[in-house]
């Protein structure tokens, strides 16, 4: 009788697949799925393999980016006066990741150098792609901070030579921040003057930790109206220009950041000397555009080439916002008009008027998305400085192959 063999053993069960185990491709597929850019930050460090998924693909980062905007933060309101800026954050119950990121970041400013706790002195001049630069009356000190990795780069003046040669109504404009490129993590800042014809500009390197002068431009027009010097707005960078708006002009200053040429560019007539009603910014296609705010009614123009070949302003959407009364709780008699703070990436900052009226009251600020007209309740507050809406930029975090050691916007 032939022995009986023992019964073979059961298979093996498969080891369970994680999500460490999944290939690259997979995981960006599910990271696009995330609700916001803080979301992803989170995520990719919470392991390296994840954190190499993110870094090793520029075409993620591009679908992510097309895929969702990046986000409001808060807004700086920077007074006149001695006191230092104050940030009022966007708190969305929501987003814990987003709530997070502004959390574990120092939007008191608390890193910037304090020499006098009474009269700190410094001022925002630009909130760009997640940097501050500030000029301090009192020191004439000039700082650039990113409160999301608390990174802070004291500047010095420029030289002497930027203020020679400059004939009347000579006059100095603001500092504006060139962000750095995703490979070399070089940022500049860009200083500029002009005088009654001219205008020119200084542009400091990050790397060489040097300023340097350029030529005198023949750029600029003094208004027939200028009895002083000040005739130009603040500043704002948009898509690598800085404009600067004629008070009594339908016309702006512009500077290429790239070639630092001075040029000037019409606005429409009716916003002659009317530089309260509207701010310049960018569409979510980066299209250059306005957008005015008039009772309660936001006009857009945006600067196209049209058949004639010639580039012009171009009447955009109407947006009638007599509606925002269901979002804010009042009445139209209480918010009095709409004001716009800031366009960025296709989304309009705008505010109700009510501080305006009356000193007390707070007024309530919102944002358009103007790709699909969603309005937004961010909060309530007096409107009593100067407004700089704080949007998180893509973190270098996420591009760089060398360890970093601040984690922007990691909890």
């Amino acid at each position: 009788m032939a022995s009986q063999q023992p019964p073979e053993p059961p298979p093996a069960e498969p080891a369970p697949t994680t999500l460490t185990a999944l290939g690259d491709d997979l995981l960006r597929e599910i990271f696009l799925l995330l609700p916001s850019l803080p979301s992803l930050v989170r995520a990719a460090f919470s392991c390296r393999t994840f954190l190499h998924a993110v870094r090793s693909s520029p075409a993620f980062r591009r679908r992510f980016r097309a895929l969702h905007s990046l986000p409001l933060l808060g807004i700086y309101f920077d007074p006149d006066g001695p006191a230092i800026p104050a940030f009022s954050p966007l708190r969305r119950q929501s987003d814990p990741d987003l709530r997070a990121a502004v959390r574990r970041s120092d939007f008191f400013l608390t890193g910037l150098p304090d020499d006098d706790d009474d009269f700190p002195g410094w001022v925002i001049n630009d909130c760009h792609d997640g940097y501050l630069i500030f000029d301090n009356w009192t020191t004439r000190q000039v700082a650039a901070y990113n409160p999301l990795t608390m990174a802070l780069d004291l500047i010095p003046q420029p030289p002497a030579e930027f203020y020679d040669c400059s004939n009347d109504n000579f006059n100095c404009l603001d500092f504006h921040i060139i962000s750095p490129e995703e490979d070399d993590g070089v940022f500049r800042v860009i200083y500029a003057c002009h005088d009654e014809s001219r205008a020119r500009a200084a542009v400091f390197s990050s790397d060489t930790k040097a300023w340097k002068v350029f030529p005198w431009s023949e750029a600029v027009k003094t208004p027939q109206s200028a009895h002083e010097k000040h005739w130009l707005t603040a500043g704002r960078m948009v898509n690598g220009f800085v404009y600067w708006i004629y008070l009594d002009e339908a016309s702006m200053l512009l500077l290429n950041t790239t070639t630092l040429q001075f040029s000037r560019m019409d606005l429409p007539l009716y916003l002659k000397g009317h530089t309260h009603m509207f701010r310049v910014g960018n569409t979510k296609d980066g299209v250059l555009c306005i957008v005015v705010a008039i009772a309660f009614k936001l006009y857009v123009w945006v600067r196209k080439i049209c058949d004639d070949g010639v580039e012009k302003w171009v009447k955009g959407e109407l947006f009638d916002l007599d509606d925002i009364v269901e979002e804010t709780g009042g009445t139209l008699e209480e918010h009095g008009e709409l004001k716009v703070v800031g366009v960025v990436d296709g989304f309009v900052y705008f505010s109700t008027h009510e501080t305006f009226e009356d000193a007390n009251l707070p007024c309530w600020f919102l944002s358009l998305d103007l790709e699909t007209s969603d309005i937004d309740l961010l909060f309530q507050k007096r409107y009593d400085s100067h407004i700089h809406p704080y949007i998180m930029p893509w973190p270098r975090s996420l591009v760089c192959d060398k360890p970093c050691l601040q984690v922007e916007g990691a909890s």
